[in-house]
């Protein structure tokens, strides 16, 4: 893959996140009650997530403590199962897993 290429989507996943970060500032009770916000923000997470999945295998490698499948099979089920999604769990990976991959990328962009 072309550096080029790596940056144009750790730069995506880079805006992703900030979106994100913007449409939840208000909080868990108002991301829950907010069709709207819960439309952009998984959008946004389902892009990312597929993303990440087009990352070079060695970016990955250095970066073991991600869970790099399970990001990309949230991007699945948020694709085709989505009768099936629990908007709660949405949050949860907002508030709990988005920093570590912000963390990842902008490591990554700093490499670069």
């Amino acid at each position: 893959m072309s550096d080029n290429r790596q940056r144009r989507l750790l730069s995506y996943i880079h805006d992703s996140i900030e979106l994100i970060e913007q449409r939840t500032h208000a909080g868990r009770e108002a991301f829950l009650h907010d069709v709207d916000i819960q439309d952009a923000v998984l959008w946004r997470l389902q892009t990312l997530a597929e993303s990440t999945h087009r990352l070079p295998t060695e970016l990955q490698a250095r970066h073991p403590g991600i869970p790099w499948r399970a990001i990309y099979g949230f991007r699945n089920i948020a694709a085709h199962g989505y009768l099936d999604l629990q908007i709660d769990r949405v949050w949860e990976i907002i508030e709990v897993h988005l920093s570590a991959l912000k963390s990842v990328e902008e490591d990554e962009l700093g490499r670069m």
